[in-house]
């Protein structure tokens, strides 16, 4: 793709589309219990299908291989660490749904994510 405007949009579309599958409907009972601990095989998991996601976009879009996958490790670092903190936020807290709180660190979760995505994409602009 030759164009870096297209191709910026085109792989923002494709990172969001990824992160609406990934993170609210793939998530499985596993993924979601014990999230303010560390060491956690979900948070693994989870984190890994965000990496294998974003790796399929890029490769799709025509970034090589091997950045595609470096960029990829480094999102699902990232994406681990997000979730991790956000766990360890809301077992301190004891926020549910119905309080204000759960609302603010869900947005600020999701953006955090959503600004990955900008730096994905700015480290891969042909």
């Amino acid at each position: 793709m030759a164009d870096p405007v297209l191709f910026a949009l085109a792989l923002l579309f494709l990172l969001q589309t990824k992160h609406l599958f990934a993170d609210f409907y793939l998530q499985t009972p596993r993924m979601l219990r014990d999230r303010s601990r560390y060491v956690h095989v979900g948070r693994v998991q989870h984190a890994g299908l965000h990496a294998v996601g974003s790796l399929i976009a890029m490769v799709l879009l025509g970034v090589p291989v091997a950045l595609a996958l470096v960029v990829a490790l480094i999102e699902w670092a990232v994406h681990f660490h997000i979730d991790w903190a956000k766990g360890r936020w809301s077992d301190h807290t004891g926020h549910g749904p119905a309080q204000a709180g759960y609302w603010r660190a869900f947005g600020v979760d999701q953006a955090l994510h959503q600004w990955t995505y900008l730096v994905m994409v700015w480290a891969v602009l042909p």
